[in-house]
């Protein structure tokens, strides 16, 4: 058991109080000095600071006063010194308790209400959060801005339950969105109500069910015949479609995400046992990978002297890549979304449009997301999935398996191929 002493050390006629905490380790006798910022005189220390009477009421007020402020720091550092492990208590852990003591950190207040905490939650988890993710709950939080004054009333965390589901899925049906974007907004919407859980904030108990059900979409790729086509042109008096096209060939074969692979350069190739490699860090998870460079990646950099193509923006490169695939004659009528005006303002702005599900020439569904899915969706089957996953960089084989649209009852059928039936 610990004990604490205060004491007036000092030569000066006014000073902070000393103390000394004392306590017994291993059989011995421990003694650690620290200093408090309770600051009194010589003669008030000497002379009524244990006095039992005193007739004057201020003096009598001030020793209560300096009494409380004493108890309350020795009722501090004598708890934490009973939750610490004894071995750790030194001048070192005494300096870090009073600094803790004297200064808090400042506790900022949590906010119960819906719209508020997705601007805390991005304060406390921005960091740990991908720039796409953080603009994703940037946009919901708008669309929920737009929702609630639509409603006229501001959801609380506790009001996200069924009834709140009902009412968001009219409303942005009535917005014209996609029942997919929906789904995802649940979703997304349920991951921060959890987190405010954790933030011990009561939340309802029908939001782990919630669910929006996603329409099927198909899974735009370019198969290897459509690369072998778009191969084929002849762009040697077009150096930006020549550009474009280099990009979309390495893309499908290295399985990448844009921000990846336009950031690929020489320094990144290495040879091992005659084997070319590709090493970089994947900026979505800031994961450090390595893949196979394969040949039909490297004859690209081989015809360019050892260099990659230009790099492009991410609007120019989807631009560009629809106009490379139209050219190619990838043209076959195909299911899928395109963002279209859904009013008939002049003016436009980024709430007049929607992703519109139809049938279009597959060229105008082209993206730069083309590249990974067509790697993942040409190579499955041909290439055990868990090496698949190592590449294009999905953290499971479920979610893997849902980006190139493959269901339970596909991967059950394919299974027979290895069954000999």
């Amino acid at each position: 058991m610990a004990t604490i002493n205060f004491l007036y050390r000092s030569a000066r006629n006014e000073a902070p109080l000393n103390f000394r905490l004392l306590f017994a380790h291993d059989g011995k006798d421990k003694v650690i000095g620290g200093k408090t910022k309770t600051i009194v005189s010589k003669d008030y220390w000497k002379n009524h600071h244990n006095k039992q009477r005193i007739n004057d009421i201020d003096l009598k007020n001030y020793q209560t006063e300096i009494k409380a402020e004493l108890l309350k720091l020795e009722n501090y550092l004598l708890k934490n010194f009973d939750k610490t492990n004894i071995d750790e208590v030194d001048k070192d852990w005494l300096k870090n308790q009073l600094e803790r003591y004297y200064n808090p950190k400042q506790t900022v207040k949590v906010p119960t209400k819906l719209i508020p905490f997705f601007d805390y939650y991005l304060s406390v988890k921005g960091n740990d959060l991908t720039n796409n993710r953080i603009q994703k709950i940037k946009v919901i939080k708008a669309k929920l801005e737009r929702f609630e004054n639509a409603t006229n009333h501001k959801y609380s965390i506790i009001e996200v339950n069924d009834f709140f589901k009902k009412q968001y899925v009219d409303y942005c049906e009535s917005e014209h969105y996609s029942i997919n974007t929906i789904s995802g907004d649940i979703a997304i919407i349920k991951t921060i109500c959890r987190y405010a859980e954790q933030c011990d904030i009561e939340t309802h108990k029908q939001l782990n069910n919630l669910k929006v059900k996603e329409e099927p979409t198909e899974a735009v790729y370019l198969s290897f015949e459509e690369l072998e086509q778009i191969k084929a042109l002849d762009l040697s008096s077009n150096e930006r479609l020549d550009n474009v096209r280099d990009w979309l060939l390495i893309s499908c074969y290295t399985g990448q995400r844009i921000s990846d692979f336009m950031r690929f350069d020489a320094s990144m190739i290495e040879k091992r046992n005659d084997k070319y490699l590709l090493s970089f860090t994947q900026r979505k998870g800031n994961k450090k990978v390595t893949i196979p460079f394969l040949d039909e990646a490297r004859e690209i950099v081989n015809k360019r002297n050892g260099l990659f193509p230009k790099s492009l923006s991410h609007p120019k490169y989807n631009d560009y890549l629809k106009e490379l695939c139209k050219l190619a004659g990838i043209d076959e009528p195909t299911q899928g979304t395109i963002k279209q005006p859904i009013t008939e303002n002049i003016s436009k702005t980024k709430n007049d449009y929607r992703m519109v599900k139809g049938i279009y020439p597959k060229y105008e569904l082209i993206s730069s997301h083309v590249g990974r899915r067509s790697f993942a969706t040409n190579f499955y089957g041909k290439v055990p999935t868990s090496v698949l996953i190592g590449i294009t960089g999905h953290s499971t084989e479920k979610m893997f398996l849902k980006y190139i649209r493959k269901t339970e009852t596909d991967t059950a059928m394919d299974a027979f191929k290895y069954f000999g039936k």
